[in-house]
């Protein structure tokens, strides 16, 4: 079933009510996806590489024509400390948040959030230049 005719059988905000039960193959790995493991009723991305599709303009409504991979590009922390992702779409560049879900691949969900202090946006070998630039003396001996 195409999305054209699935967005056609259920009524607007389907998904806001109802738990989602379809099985999928993800788009980028080629896995497929079950809903159960996901800890959460609205399973929104594979599990393996945490990436999605962009189906939605507000959770659950499945009204975006975009229909381009939401790609995981970071992680941060909601209150009460659960995790969530980050994801952007690489055909319109819109971001939206996704809550991580217990089955979630935990090696990349590390890599995500390490990627800003494995790759920051200045060169490590001109810090103490930098430190020394903002007032401070520059040295990094004890």
């Amino acid at each position: 079933m195409n999305r054209e005719n699935k967005r056609k059988q259920y009524e607007k905000g389907y998904y806001k009510t109802h738990a989602c039960n379809d099985v999928f193959t993800c788009k980028v790995c080629g896995r497929q996806v079950f809903p159960a493991g996901a800890g959460s009723d609205h399973r929104n991305h594979c599990p393996n590489c945490l990436s999605s599709l962009h189906v939605d303009i507000n959770p659950g409504d499945r009204e975006s024509d975009c229909g381009g991979i939401m790609e995981p590009v970071a992680v941060w922390v909601r209150k009460g400390g659960e995790w969530a992702v980050i994801h952007r779409c690489r055909r319109c560049g819109i971001l939206s948040s996704n809550r991580v879900a217990a089955d979630d691949n935990p090696m990349k969900l590390m890599s995500i959030a390490m990627k800003p202090l494995c790759e920051p946006p200045f060169p490590l070998e001109r810090i103490e230049e930098m430190v020394g630039l903002m007032g401070g003396d520059g040295s990094m001996q004890k």
